[in-house]
C-alpha cells in the first residue's frame, strides 16, 4: 500500500506543480507538471477533470460527442491519447515539421521569439469532425492557434481548447478561437 497523499480536488494537485525561477532562460518562471506525473492519485484527478470538462461542454453546447482529440507535441501528447479514450474519440498529434510521416498539411506561425512550423497528417481528420485540442501550457496561444488553423484547413472545426496550466497574464486566450477550459491558472 503507498502512502501517497489522496487527491481528490484540482486545488490539490496544484500544490504538486513546481516552480523554477530562470529556467529555461533568466525573467522565465517555469510551471513544472512532472510531479503530477508521479502520483498516481493526482494524475488520475487531473484526467478525470479534463474528462469531466470535455463531457459537460460538449453536452451544454449540443455537441453530443467529440470525434477527435488533438495533441500538442510534445506534452499534449501526455494527455491526448488517455482524454481520447475516456470519450471515446480518436486521438490525432500535432507535431513539429518534419517529425510525420506520409502526407502532412503544415502551418507557420509566430513565436515571442521566432517563427516555428506546425504539422498534421493529412488524413488524420475528416471533414465536419469536432476537435478538442489539449496541451500542457496555454501561455502566449501562438502554438494553439496554429493548431486550430490546421483543424480548419482539414474541413473539421475545434470546440475547445484544454489546458492544464494557465499564464492568465499573457493573454494567450484572446488569440484563440475556440472556448477555452484551463484546470490551473496562474
Amino acid at each position: 500500500m503507498s502512502d501517497q497523499q489522496e487527491f481528490n480536488t484540482i486545488e490539490d494537485v496544484k500544490t504538486l506543480v513546481g516552480t523554477y525561477l530562470d529556467f529555461p532562460s533568466e525573467g522565465i518562471v517555469f510551471r513544472d507538471i512532472f510531479p503530477i506525473f508521479r502520483n498516481p492519485s493526482a494524475l488520475d484527478c487531473l484526467l478525470n477533470t479534463l474528462v469531466k470538462e470535455a463531457l459537460d461542454f460538449a453536452k451544454k453546447a449540443s455537441s453530443t460527442k467529440i470525434d477527435v482529440v488533438v495533441g500538442l507535441d510534445a506534452r499534449g501528447f501526455l494527455f491526448g491519447p488517455t482524454l481520447a479514450l475516456k470519450l471515446n474519440a480518436k486521438f490525432v498529434p500535432v507535431r513539429k515539421a518534419g517529425k510525420l510521416p506520409g502526407v502532412t498539411i503544415k502551418h507557420s506561425y509566430q513565436k515571442e521569439y521566432g517563427s516555428d512550423e506546425l504539422e498534421i497528417q493529412a488524413d488524420a481528420i475528416l471533414k465536419g469532425e469536432k476537435v478538442l485540442i489539449v496541451d500542457d501550457l496555454l501561455a502566449t496561444g501562438g502554438t494553439c492557434k496554429a493548431a486550430e488553423a490546421l483543424v480548419e484547413k482539414l474541413g473539421a472545426t475545434v470546440v475547445l481548447n484544454q489546458f492544464v496550466i494557465e499564464l492568465v497574464d499573457l493573454k494567450g486566450r484572446d488569440i484563440l478561437s475556440a472556448p477555452i477550459y484551463s484546470a490551473i491558472k496562474y
